[in-house]
């Protein structure tokens, strides 16, 4: 019976979602109430599987099965995807216009498509099921980011995110052959067992997929590009969803990183740096969308850490923490972009006291983001800086730097939403900052408010699962014991110190490091040292294949044909000829030997006469 359910839970949004999908405008009246219902009765199965964790199994592969568990990690996780997707699509619902796609049936068919790619990663238990996942997570990716096919950018975009992403794929694949090479059963929870090099090359290839779909560096520009997508989309994809996946696989792997004794550090340091640079990339943001992009790959960079640094706990409550702060922030930011037609700093003074249930909702989001306690990623953080202080003190060093910078942009955007607007640019028309990326609807419906304030509370609440008692209940459903825990003096000094930089925020500003505004140039130089190179190589083997290769082949074919040609004179003017003549003379020889035979019996008596005299003349010769 539990195995039904995870096989209900996973079939029915992709089921819905591929329905509408084809359904075209004849299913479009009642998209946005299957997409809202199918998104809510896989809620609840969700929340019942992370209750009775059922698990499946299926012949793929000779030797590997297609299998789904839920165990701790994904019990957890879960009812979060699903959660969020829920919210996020209720936004969705109650939209008409603006920045929400107006064709509803496939817009909430590739988004519960999308929703069921993500649960059977989450839940995915050998290879060849993460790898079927994983593949249609980003296909339905690229369709979301460039949902708006007419516009060429979009398109680009989201041609970006995939192209990036399944370059870094690739990695996986490597893992799942060197998995097999080296005599696995292709379970992830096996995978650290394996023998050196081939545990090596699986960790290897894991952390590289990894990475690019966390968008850690060098990954990280592709972020910005799928900023072109619609909100919700944005809500989704980088909140709970895609990005997170990339983060979640890592802290399923944790074992296989540290089995490797490279990995993890590794990884550790990759996420610590994606932290610090991305955090500054961020700051130098006057694009709402765009600084919250960077703050994804920052805030992914600590979950990535904790993988690395074994502080599992603290990264699955930092990974739920996070899901349900960003989602609501790219709401917020979607709101306002529908609304008011912008979403440039520049325009969006003041939007907070607007519309007061969106303005508030994202103030607890910033403030969690920025690690102000009692909010969610105050204790979830400093649960992963206690795991990479006892890891590496440099390590920690760089870790608390990046979350001084969270509290840095997080504050600059809350100084702008509540800034009350100058009598000069009052003066100046207020209204000049609006519509500049699209008309603004100056509503925002209840209905979309509404899916804000869940979002909102578990930006406020969800940091106690990192706390006392129930960190202690979250690392007994993961499975881990003996990982560090901030202590009281530890939180109390992040705490005081996310606040002394919103006040700094505040009384100066700031910087807005010209270095990193565009997201350290990475686009331009992944071009340089990888595009650039590797189109030339392209071009420099298509034309060896014009000059050299087919040269060769239609020289080859000439002379070919011209062997032909001489073979078929030789075969008709010699042989052909030859068996003609041969043919002619048998039929000569046939007549010239039926013409004795008359039926008269002393033509034959002659015949015999005239053989006895050859023969005897023969002998008198020969004698």
């Amino acid at each position: 019976m539990m195995a039904v359910l995870l096989w209900i839970l996973i079939v029915l949004p992709a089921v819905v979602g591929g329905v509408l999908c084809v359904g075209g405008r004849r299913t479009d009246r009642v998209a946005r109430t299957l997409g809202v219902g199918t998104s809510a009765v896989t809620s609840v199965l969700a929340v019942v599987a992370a209750l009775q964790r059922p698990a499946v199994a299926v012949p793929f592969l000779a030797g590997a099965d297609f299998g789904l568990r839920v165990d701790g990690l994904a019990a957890v996780v879960l009812p979060t995807v699903a959660l969020v997707a829920l919210l996020v699509l209720v936004f969705a619902a109650a939209w008409r216009g603006g920045d929400v796609p107006t064709a509803p049936s496939r817009f909430f068919g590739l988004m519960l498509l999308f929703l069921a790619a993500v649960l059977i990663t989450a839940t995915a238990d050998t290879l060849p099921a993460l790898l079927l996942a994983w593949e249609i997570m980003g296909a339905t990716s690229y369709a979301l980011i460039g949902f708006r096919w007419q516009d060429p950018d979009r398109v680009a975009g989201g041609a970006t995110a995939l192209l990036t992403t399944r370059a870094a794929d690739l990695g996986l694949y490597l893992a799942a052959g060197a998995a097999l090479t080296g005599g696995s059963d292709l379970t992830l929870s096996g995978l650290a067992g394996l023998p050196a090099p081939w545990r090596d090359v699986v960790a290897g290839g894991i952390l590289v997929a990894a990475l690019g779909k966390a968008a850690q560096l060098p990954f990280s520009f592709w972020l910005s590009r799928a900023m072109l997508g619609p909100s919700p989309v944005s809500a989704l994809l980088h909140s709970a969803a895609m990005v997170a996946m990339g983060g979640y696989l890592l802290l399923r792997v944790a074992p296989l990183l540290a089995a490797t004794g490279w990995a993890a550090t590794v990884a550790a340091w990759m996420g610590a740096l994606t932290a610090l640079l991305l955090g500054a990339v961020a700051i130098a943001q006057r694009d709402l969308k765009q600084l919250l992009a960077a703050s994804t790959s920052a805030q992914l960079g600590f979950v990535v850490m904790a993988a690395g640094v074994a502080g599992t706990a603290g990264g699955t409550t930092h990974l739920v923490a996070h899901a349900a702060t960003k989602a609501l922030l790219f709401l917020a930011a979607g709101a306002w972009l529908t609304a008011l037609g912008t979403k440039q700093l520049d325009g969006l003074r003041g939007a907070a006291r607007r519309w007061p249930v969106v303005g508030i909702s994202a103030t607890i989001g910033l403030l969690a983001l920025a690690g102000v306690p009692p909010l969610s990623l105050w204790a979830t953080k400093d649960e992963i800086l206690a795991a990479v202080r006892e890891s590496s003190t440099a390590l920690a060093v760089v870790t608390l730097v990046a979350a001084a910078l969270s509290a840095g942009y997080a504050g600059k955007v809350l100084v702008v939403l509540w800034a009350r607007p100058s009598a000069d640019h009052t003066a100046a028309g207020i209204e000049n900052d609006f519509d500049t990326e699209e008309p603004g609807t100056r509503s925002v419906p209840s209905v979309a408010q509404s899916a804000l304030i869940p979002l909102a509370v578990g930006a406020a609440v969800l940091g106690a699962l990192a706390l006392p008692p129930l960190s202690t209940e979250i690392a007994t459903v993961l499975g881990v014991s003996g990982e560090p825990a901030a202590t009281p003096v530890e939180l109390i000094s992040s705490g005081l110190l996310a606040v002394l930089v919103l006040a700094a925020v505040y009384r100066w500003g700031t910087p807005a490091p010209r270095w990193a505004a565009e997201w350290l140039h990475l686009e331009r130089i992944v071009g340089v040292v990888v595009v650039a190179p590797v189109l030339s190589l392209a071009a420099a083997l298509a034309r060896f294949d014009d000059t050299g290769l087919d040269r060769t082949v239609r020289h080859s074919a000439d002379r070919t044909m011209w062997l032909a040609r001489r073979a078929d004179d030789v075969d008709s003017g010699g042989i052909d000829a030859g068996v003609r003549g041969v043919a002619v003379a048998v039929v000569r020889s046939a007549r010239e030997a039926k013409r004795p035979q008359t039926g008269q019996l002393y033509q034959y008596y002659v015949q015999v006469i005239v053989l006895l005299l050859f023969a005897a003349l023969l002998l008198i010769v020969v004698i």
